[in-house]
């Protein structure tokens, strides 16, 4: 287990907030922005939705977890992440709110247990570094 808490900075997880913040400033303005507009409540969270995810992921990936090659790879692994994720989400938020019949508090619970899985995702999964792309700092 200390070996595992090893991989983790504070650092990165701030920058991984910092990331996930604009991801979700960007989904929630463009989404009240495409409304404002005239759009439809579907496809303008569809559009702001997927617009959010694009901009944590350029963030997350050259930032966050300084992965420099482009990789056809990380954006199927980001997809397949985001789509286990917002099913976790779901899940957690209808869960909560039965119990609790609270929505903001269902609200946080499933945004936090969906912020951990992007993050350990998008550590260990999506943005890994080969042994050649990592940089050593003594």
């Amino acid at each position: 287990m200390n070996e595992f808490l090893k991989k983790f900075s504070i650092k990165e997880c701030a920058k991984f907030l910092v990331g996930g913040g604009s991801a979700v400033l960007t989904d929630f303005t463009l989404y009240y922005l495409l409304m404002h507009l005239g759009m439809g409540t579907d496809i303008s969270k569809l559009i702001s939705y997927v617009s959010g995810a694009a901009v944590g992921f350029v963030i997350n990936k050259l930032w966050t977890f300084q992965s420099k090659k482009f990789k056809t790879s990380e954006i199927v692994k980001y997809i397949i992440l985001y789509a286990v994720s917002a099913v976790a989400n779901s899940l957690v938020n209808n869960l909560v709110l039965r119990i609790f019949s609270i929505s903001l508090i269902a609200f946080l619970a499933a945004t936090g247990v969906s912020t951990v899985i992007n993050f350990l995702g998008q550590k260990f999964f999506v943005f890994t570094k080969e042994k050649s792309d990592k940089c050593v700092l003594k």
